[in-house]
């Protein structure tokens, strides 16, 4: 019986990436349908029960979605982070949950590299600013993202450093990069930090004032990961003790607007999250995405599984 994948994207893919993912899923024999700009998740909630697989992006997707399910089998998450999916839901009713790692990251690479360069030029106000070429660039998290951001960031002529304590050092130093033992090294070390670690329990409000206030003279960070890992309050007494400190972001942060009043030269926000925003990126994904669910039921091909 031909299997049925619903693609669930609030934010819809690119018109190329639909067409790439909904080709390859047919060569494969596999039924995809659409359900793009939806406006509740009651519309999700109505049409699951008919399909075997779901790829989504950012949709949240919760315990009431997942239990609306009935043959439900796999949920692919097209990208990184996987916190928008209640896993624990998932589980209990033996959905099995994946993500597509690595195929995002030159795009949320190339942002990063692209927002430190318009903070370093004052944000193309007219007035001077700085150069990145001999600063110091501290990756915080040194995934596949931030083995991008590092690659980039030689060619500017960065010195570079990074921080991960699940990646072993002898890998680091064969990029180039500098690994440093802890957090308050890297960021008392580096003007620049570019900020790719998870949002979970461990992380959420872990990018604190105490750790800001150690960056030198100048310190600007770069946060393309989540809005959670930051603590806001002491980002806004950052803010209003370091004049020198400039914090840009494709999530804006809950006090955006109290920053953007207060600190409208220091601070800029994309307006919606856009490290993923490529066409390439979207392609890249999505085929992926449905790579795996083909994967998955003909070979029983878990790799990628974030769920237990």
């Amino acid at each position: 019986m031909t299997k049925k994948v619903l693609v669930v994207t609030i934010k819809p893919f690119a018109v190329r990436a639909v067409e790439e993912l909904i080709k390859t899923g047919n060569s494969a024999g596999y039924e995809i349908d659409l359900l793009e700009s939806y406006s509740d998740k009651t519309e999700i909630i109505n049409k699951l029960p008919e399909y075997d697989a779901m790829i989504i992006r950012s949709d949240k997707i919760d315990e009431e979605i997942i239990n609306s399910s009935e043959k439900l089998k796999i949920i692919v998450r097209a990208g990184a982070g996987y916190d928008n999916v209640d896993l624990d839901s998932a589980s209990k009713k033996n959905i099995v949950v994946m993500n597509t790692p690595g195929q995002n990251s030159n795009a949320v690479a190339e942002l990063a590299i692209g927002m430190m360069l318009m903070m370093a030029r004052n944000r193309y106000n007219g007035k001077s600013g700085t150069e990145l070429k001999g600063k110091k660039l501290g990756i915080h998290a040194y995934g596949n993202v931030g083995k991008f951001v590092a690659k980039i960031a030689k060619g500017f002529g960065m010195e570079i450093f990074a921080f991960d304590p699940f990646i072993d050092d002898s890998t680091i130093k064969n990029d180039g990069v500098k690994p440093v033992s802890s957090e308050e090294e890297l960021y008392s070390t580096c003007q620049y930090v570019s900020l790719h670690i998870p949002n979970n329990e461990k992380t959420k409000k872990s990018i604190n004032s105490k750790l800001l206030l150690k960056m030198p003279i100048g310190a600007t960070l770069i946060n393309t990961a989540r809005k959670e890992v930051i603590d806001e309050e002491g980002l806004r007494n950052v803010l209003k003790e370091r004049k020198d400190f400039t914090y840009i972001s494709d999530i804006a942060p809950d006090c955006k607007e109290e920053i953007v009043e207060d600190y409208p030269n220091r601070c800029f926000f994309t307006p919606k999250k856009m490290g993923a925003q490529t066409l390439e990126a979207n392609i890249n994904a999505g085929v992926a995405a449905i790579t795996q669910i083909i994967n998955f039921f003909e070979k029983d091909d878990t790799t990628f599984q974030v769920n237990k």
